[in-house]
This record gives C-alpha cells, sequence and structure tokens, in this order.
C-alpha cells in the first residue's frame, strides 16, 4: 500500500515546470498521430479552463481585500522613492508590450461566441464600461467573473477593515492564505490540463499552433529583455548618474538565474536579502524593499497581461486608439501589482484586462490557459525580471552599491 501513497507523493511535490513539458510533449505526439484520442482527452483541458474560471474571482477578491486591510499605515512612509521606482517600471514595462504588440501583432486559436462580444467603439465606450462595471454588485461581480468590479469592492471593504480587530484582520490573511492554496491546487492539475489543451489544439489546427505560440512568446521574451537590458538601466542612470551595467547584470546573474528557475518571487527573498548584503546596501532599507517588491514590483507580470490580452483583442479584430493602449498599460500595471505569488499567478488577472475591451469571460480563460501552455518559459522570464528589479531599485533608489 505504500508503493501507491509514494508514487502519488512523488508526483504532487515534483516539478510542475518538468511535468508541464512532459505534458506538452504527450500533447504534440497525441494530437498529431492519435486525433481521435485527442477529441477525448480534450475534456481535461475544458476542465482545467473551468477551474481557473472558477478559482481566479475569489483569488483576486481576498487576496486585495487582505492585503489592504492588514498594511500597517505609515509602514513604508520612508520607501517612497524605492516604491517610486517599482512603479515607473512596471508602467514602463506595460508600454514597452503594447509598443511590441502593435509592432508584431498576435493571433490566437480561440473558440469564439461572436454573439457575446461587444467591442467598444473608442475611449468613451471604454470609460463608460469601466464605470458601470465598477458599481456592480459584489456577488454578481464574482459570480460573473467581472474583475474591475471585483477590484473596486475588494479595494474600499479593504480599506474599510483596517478599523477592524487584529482577530478579523487575522481571519482575513488566513482567508487569503486559504485560497491560495486551492489556486495551488488547481495550478498542480496544469500538466493534465495542458496535455488535453495542445492534443486538441495540434488535432485541430496542426502544428500552426505551435507557430502561433512561438511568436507570442517571442513577443514576450522581448518585452522582457527590452526591460532588463534598456528599460531598467535606463532608470537607474537617470537617478544615480552612474554605469548601471555592473549592477543590473550583477542582479540578473545572481538573482535572474535562481528565480528562473524557483520561478517563485517569494521563495528567491533569501537570495536578494544575501545579494543586498554582498552590494553591502543599508539592511534598513532592504529588509522591508525587497519583500515588498516580492509582492508590487511586477514588471514582467505587467507584460504578460498586456501581450496576451493584446493577443485577444488582435484575434477578435477590435481596434484599439493611442488613448485605448495608455489605458490598458495603466491597468496592467495595477493588476500586476495584485498578481498572486503561485506560479502563473499572472495569468489570472488576465480577464481584468480584456474586461477593457468588452471580451467575454470564457474567451479570456482561453487565453490564460495558453499562457500555461507557454508558462514553462514564460512564467520563468517572468519571475526571473521581477526578482531581479527589487534589488536593481533598491540600490538606484540609495544611490550606491558596493560602498563601504
Amino acid at each position: 500500500m505504500a508503493a501507491p501513497s509514494s508514487f502519488f507523493q512523488r508526483i504532487v511535490q515534483g516539478s510542475l515546470v518538468l511535468q508541464i513539458a512532459i505534458g506538452i510533449v504527450l500533447g504534440l505526439g497525441v494530437g498529431a498521430w492519435l486525433p481521435e484520442l485527442a477529441s477525448n482527452v480534450a475534456i481535461l483541458g475544458d476542465f482545467f479552463v473551468k477551474a481557473l474560471k472558477a478559482v481566479a474571482p475569489i483569488l483576486v477578491f481576498v487576496l486585495v481585500l487582505s492585503s489592504l486591510a492588514n498594511h500597517q499605515q505609515g509602514q513604508a512612509t520612508h520607501m517612497r522613492p524605492i516604491i517610486l521606482l517599482y512603479v515607473i517600471g512596471t508602467v514602463a514595462a506595460a508600454l514597452v508590450a503594447v509598443s511590441l504588440s502593435f509592432a508584431f501583432p498576435v493571433s490566437l486559436s480561440l473558440a469564439i461566441n461572436e454573439s457575446s462580444l461587444a467591442p467598444p467603439q473608442g475611449i468613451g465606450e471604454v470609460l463608460e464600461t469601466v464605470l458601470f462595471k465598477m458599481v456592480d454588485n459584489p456577488i454578481n461581480a464574482i459570480a460573473s467573473g467581472n474583475f474591475i468590479g471585483i477590484l473596486v469592492w475588494a479595494i474600499g471593504l479593504g480599506l474599510a477593515f483596517r478599523r477592524a480587530s487584529d482577530n478579523t484582520r487575522a481571519f482575513l490573511q488566513q482567508s487569503a492564505d486559504a485560497v491560495t492554496v486551492l489556486v495551488k491546487f488547481v495550478i498542480r492539475l496544469a500538466p493534465l490540463g495542458i496535455f488535453g489543451l495542445v492534443s486538441h489544439a495540434i488535432a485541430s489546427t496542426g502544428f500552426e499552433a505551435l507557430a502561433e505560440y512561438g511568436q507570442l512568446l517571442g513577443v514576450l521574451l522581448s518585452a522582457m529583455l527590452i526591460i532588463a537590458l534598456l528599460v531598467n538601466p535606463l532608470i537607474v542612470f537617470i537617478k544615480t548618474r552612474r554605469n548601471p551595467y555592473p549592477l543590473v547584470l550583477t542582479c540578473l546573474r545572481e538573482s535572474g538565474i535562481t528565480a528562473f528557475f524557483t520561478r517563485s518571487s517569494a521563495a528567491n527573498i533569501p537570495v536578494n536579502l544575501n545579494l543586498c548584503e554582498k552590494l553591502k546596501l543599508h539592511e534598513d532599507t532592504y529588509s522591508v524593499s525587497i519583500p515588498l517588491g516580492a509582492t508590487i514590483n511586477m514588471a514582467g507580470a505587467a507584460i504578460t497581461i498586456t501581450v496576451l490580452s493584446l493577443a485577444a483583442v488582435n484575434t477578435l479584430g477590435i481596434e484599439v486608439d493611442l488613448l485605448t493602449a495608455l489605458l490598458l498599460s495603466v491597468v496592467a500595471a495595477i493588476s500586476a501589482c495584485g498578481a498572486s505569488g503561485v506560479a502563473g499567478g499572472s495569468l489570472l488577472l488576465i480577464p481584468l484586462a480584456c474586461g477593457l475591451f468588452g471580451i467575454d469571460n470564457d474567451v479570456a480563460m482561453q487565453v490564460v490557459a495558453v499562457g500555461f501552455i507557454i508558462g514553462v518559459v514564460q512564467d520563468s522570464a517572468e519571475t526571473a525580471l521581477n526578482s531581479s528589479t527589487d534589488v536593481v531599485f533598491t540600490a538606484a533608489a540609495e544611490g550606491r552599491w558596493g560602498e563601504d
């Protein structure tokens, strides 16, 4: 009896990246050589997408609510320069992602219900949509996947609960932790779900789907490289008037590489703290800024949300003007700051950005599923960018590194 239990435990505790890679390879084989079987295992992909749709709204609600309720007023007043750099870097990442998406538009193979689409006609209609989504009934917002309404209610209640008792705020934090556990369980289903999705995609569209995903991944990684090697160094130079590349390359080497494989900004916090000590930064600064950055400094997440949302927009043939693109950049930057710390957490916020364009939640969650297919590389690169940038901006805010 111990052998099956041990086998199951190894699967549950095994590398999710490796399991997803195996799921992709098996999906390719089944889709190419056993198309009839692919149609049967497609239910695994549908189940995975349904599970994501079920957990995403409540996840966003409880995480934002708990975060605001448990924030201590005045805690980060001395962190303003670092927070400002975090904000600038995240917004810049979203703008770069918009620019590359316009320059190299990507379309996806999605199951589209034309009757469910209501493309906006311009910035006025987008703002009107946002306004009415903001005042949606909170229960309906969660039930219908109205992420804009969910955010508004979570922010409002989070601010109100700041005056609650310690026990109440502790309960909110425990609720957020419990939902995160459920999310982790859903994420563990990703290999099976991706196996079903890839099998069905290859059987239905052939290897055109792979070329399509390759182009999408190329845009994502290009945007992240531009931020890491051009935009971040420029921000550091403007702030410090020093050559930024020794700092940037050191952070990428000593923080980014480990974050790439751990795929968790939280897990990489000890690495970053050790790196800050090696750079001789002030402990009273980096002991706060590094954990904070693991929560709100999400340039990679902003890129993921923006590129995948605009891929959905291009697929549906929705026209996007400049003002709407700028609004998307702001929304993506704000959404990225609330991304869950679990692997693939930023993908669950894509429906929020898609909501700006009247895109049906069913279509948006298909885009999320595509994100999980390429997530073996995308999420690793995203985490590497996010985590290494925490140290870069902490050092830049102090204006010194490697000094006594």
